[in-house]
């Protein structure tokens, strides 16, 4: 149960609505269990008095109107409370969870699908509301209710209070702990099941069209039905325990009343037997409220446990790289150098990066060259600190990158990646999301340069673009994201294989407008192909995690090594 403290620590900054919450439950409870027992020893008084005396109706009949109004309207004040300031605290969890997330990105998430990912957002995040409303608040309200439930009895009858308090809290220590066994097995594997369910079916749903062609559809959606066969039977076996708890309590309420109004029978207190007797029996059945909730409570606590047990996973996690939020915060002028740098991917003994040293000046533009899989990438991974270096420094403007803030170094970096991500919305939000500030002029002059006018014929910028941009092409989704670049106006660009998946001309309209745009910004520029070379400062040409050449083009071409072998070769 350890794994709920640190959602426990969240509810500090709600205490006082979740306080009242629990006292208007309370008072609604206590309401509730007033207006049975009077309302028996009412009839019953009325009945005796019908035959005996004169019997003032007013004052009971009243106090019954008014129980039932402070019930009602209670009961509504506490579940919207309640329920609002639950949904707070799911909210705050989202964001806490979402904050930690992203500072994993992308090194500590490697083992972790995308969809499994969602599902613990959405619902393992939803079964931390059973925390408050399925076990705090009716532990608290329990407890309170048994005291004062067996006090007022007491009043009247100190045996028949002292016999009503010890069966109830017999039952409130020995319920929770049978049903919490009986529900531990199903309740993890409720949260565990429910996560390989929504993973195989987006994996499904996500490959369908893959999957249709290779005749594998009918595999992936059998897998999808196993899952959901075994969420349904496991909820099927949660549902036979709740109704077994339910069964249980209906019989030890029916043998407690039995037992109470027996010792009652002659009389309640120093008293012959009269109107009380009822009013002792409506007591007893209203005390058995009190306990439903409770063995449903930790029946689903498992659940609980282990939908946090996944979620702290993640919020626990320490990030690879981690920002000081006080430290260097000036954007950056471009000028870059990596001292000595080699970094090792986990559970590899060959280092992707191997004692890499160069300098980028201000305004400079260097070209990285070089087959795949020879560190091209990664060295931008590391000067974007997606990954620290395991060996080595890297500086920008002099300064360590581990002393920027991360806002800062977002702001003086653009980048263009081989993955771009399009979101599923509008052209116009997928672009300002480089430049929130761009005016609808500057993003149709854009799209114009990067040649994606045929996305402007129907909708113009309001055109939709799917999700993960599934309405366009490859080389359209590669234009989109130089628009970006463009748009963000950062002093230092990264281009990781900008041009790739373009056709000859496009590529040459494209390295001219990056070119052009690229004027006094330092440039970092990752390719396997030998184009735009002519225009680097630099050219780097890399095998194996090391620079084996560096020189100009012209220098390297005449100097009849490797890149002019390579230059020979196309």
């Amino acid at each position: 149960m350890r794994d709920l403290i640190p959602f426990l620590r969240i509810y500090k900054k709600h205490y006082f609505e979740l306080s009242l919450g629990v006292l208007l439950s309370f008072f609604t409870l206590a309401a509730a269990f007033g207006l049975l027992t009077l309302s028996g020893w009412f009839i019953s008084a009325s009945a005796v008095a019908g035959l005996t005396s004169n019997f003032n109706y007013m004052l009971p009949a009243a106090s019954v109107r008014g129980l039932s109004i402070v019930r009602t309207t209670g009961r509504w004040a506490e579940r919207v409370i309640s329920h609002n300031t639950t949904f707070k605290l799911l909210t705050d969890l989202r964001i806490l969870f979402f904050d930690k997330l992203t500072q994993l990105i992308p090194g500590n998430l490697g083992n972790l699908r995308d969809a499994d990912i969602l599902n613990r957002l959405i619902a393992d995040v939803d079964a931390m509301d059973h925390v408050y409303l399925r076990l705090i608040s009716p532990m608290v309200v329990g407890v309170f209710g048994i005291f004062g439930i067996s006090g007022l009895i007491y009043w009247f009858d100190s045996t028949l209070g002292i016999t009503l308090g010890i069966i109830l809290l017999t039952m409130m220590l020995i319920l929770p702990v049978v049903f919490f066994f009986l529900g531990r097995t199903h309740g993890a594997a409720i949260t565990l099941t429910k996560s390989n369910l929504r993973i195989t079916l987006l994996d499904w749903l996500q490959g369908h069209a893959e999957l249709q062609i290779f005749g594998a559809a009918d595999r992936y959606r059998e897998q999808t039905h196993i899952h959901e066969c075994a969420l349904l039977n496991v909820q099927r076996k949660m549902a036979e325990i709740s109704s077994l708890a339910n069964g249980f309590l209906l019989a030890a309420n029916g043998l407690t009343l039995v037992l109470i109004v027996w010792l009652a029978a002659d009389g309640v207190g120093v008293n012959t037997p009269n109107p009380m007797v009822a009013m002792v029996a409506f007591a007893t059945m209203a005390s058995f409220e009190l306990m439903i909730p409770i063995a449903c409570a930790f029946q689903y606590l498992t659940q609980t446990a282990t939908s946090a047990k996944r979620l702290n996973e993640i919020i626990e996690a320490t990030p690879e790289t981690k920002f000081n939020p006080m430290g260097y915060n000036k954007t950056a002028k471009g000028d870059i150098r990596f001292d000595g740098v080699t970094y090792y991917y986990q559970d590899t003994n060959q280092p992707s990066i191997d004692m890499v040293s160069l300098h980028i000046k201000v305004g400079e533009k260097v070209a990285l060259l070089g087959r795949t899989g020879c560190g091209k990438s990664t060295l931008l991974q590391l000067l974007t600190r997606s990954w620290d270096p395991t060996q080595g420094n890297i500086l920008i403007d002099g300064v360590p990158l581990s002393r920027w803030t991360e806002s800062a170094l977002r702001k003086s970096i653009a980048v263009v990646s081989q993955r771009i991500d399009v979101f599923n919305g509008t052209l116009r939000s997928n672009l300002m999301m480089a430049k929130p500030s761009a005016s609808d002029e500057e993003l149709l002059q854009i799209i114009q340069q990067v040649g994606l006018s045929v996305l402007l014929d129907s909708l113009g910028l309001n055109t939709w673009l799917g999700d993960g941009g599934r309405q366009l092409s490859g080389g359209e989704r590669r234009r989109l994201g130089i628009a970006r670049v463009i748009l963000r106006h950062a002093p230092i660009l990264l281009l990781d294989e900008p041009t790739e998946g373009l056709d000859v001309k496009t590529e040459q309209q494209i390295l001219s407008l990056l070119l052009d745009h690229c004027k006094n910004k330092t440039v970092l520029f990752i390719t396997h192909r030998l184009v735009g070379l002519t225009e680097m400062d630099t050219v780097y040409l890399m095998d194996e995690g090391k620079i084996i050449e560096q020189g100009s083009h012209q220098t390297l071409k005449d100097a009849g090594s490797r890149y002019t072998n390579l230059l020979r070769s196309i």
